[in-house]
């Protein structure tokens, strides 16, 4: 039997690639009201409001070329295997350390320390305007775990497999960041509905990279999945300089995780665009 990861993204990428808008409509229903309940219940009522911060130029950001994503030999930020020897690796054989499934699950680790690095971090919010709150921080949780996602079913079964690792990580991280914000009673309604956004959020991604999605569209789904309190409103002027640069972020980011290596997205030995410098147009990859 798939793994639960496996059959979900196998029906998604099914949905995808047929561009049932039905379905998408109704994720997003189901993921506006679900963020909505989650938010109240975790007392989120910071109010986003583009207009206060510095001026960033955004019409500046991400339009440099693709590049490996890769980690260099000498990198300070490489995690490498464990390597013992003498009756310590005889011992960690026996015990399963070396097999394919054990280096899944310590790859997948370190790919959502990547993850959670790249959303934690006060970079991603000021370089895009935006408030660091539970939902916003969600969100760009689910971009960035959609752009590993897409990059690892490239590699196939073996791809679609170690997501399922991925994806395990990160709900337990889900679970933990909930019952940080507050929210102890009910938690398992609160993950069913975090779940649906998930998968609805994952299925809109796909769709606006399809070859025949409007150039609009990638802006507009990021625009409610990550900027909109509703889902329903439209970005202000201020608001849309942001989006778009997110949209051109992640279609780049996209590039990038395809131009870099196997071996380095396995282990987990790459990073993504730095956001330190966002007013430059050569933001390395």
């Amino acid at each position: 039997m798939l793994p639960r990861w496996s059959r979900a993204a196998i029906r998604l990428y099914k949905l995808g690639s047929q561009n049932n808008m039905e379905l998408r409509k109704d994720f997003c229903f189901v993921a506006s009201r679900s963020y909505a309940k989650v938010a109240a219940a975790a007392d989120d009522s910071t109010e986003k409001n583009f207009s206060r911060k510095p001026e960033v130029y955004f019409n500046k950001m991400f339009w440099s070329k693709p590049c490996s994503l890769a980690l260099a030999q000498d990198s300070p930020l490489r995690v490498e295997e464990p390597k013992y020897e003498g009756i310590r690796h005889i011992i960690f054989k026996m015990l399963l350390f070396y097999s394919k499934q054990s280096k899944s699950i310590r790859g997948a680790n370190v790919v959502y320390r990547r993850i959670a690095s790249q959303v934690d971090k006060p970079a991603i919010y000021n370089a895009f305007n935006l408030e660091k709150t539970f939902k916003t921080t969600f969100s760009l949780l689910i971009l960035h775990m959609w752009l590993c996602l897409r990059r690892l079913k490239e590699d196939g079964k073996e791809g679609v497999e170690f997501g399922q690792y991925l994806y395990e990580i990160y709900n337990h991280d889900v679970e933990l960041r909930v019952s940080k914000a507050g929210v102890n009673l009910l938690l398992t309604r609160w993950m069913k509905d975090l779940e649906k956004i998930f998968y609805g959020n994952i299925v809109a991604y796909d769709a606006a990279m399809l070859p025949e999605a409007r150039p609009d569209e990638l802006p507009n789904v990021i625009w409610k999945n990550i900027f909109s309190d509703d889902g329903l409103s439209k970005p202000n002027d201020a608001a849309a300089g942001a989006v778009q640069a997110m949209a051109r972020y992640a279609r780049r980011e996209c590039s990038c995780l395809s131009l870099t290596d196997k071996e380095s997205i396995f282990s987990g030995n790459f990073t993504f665009s730095s956001l330190e410098n966002p007013k430059s147009d050569s933001v390395r990859g």
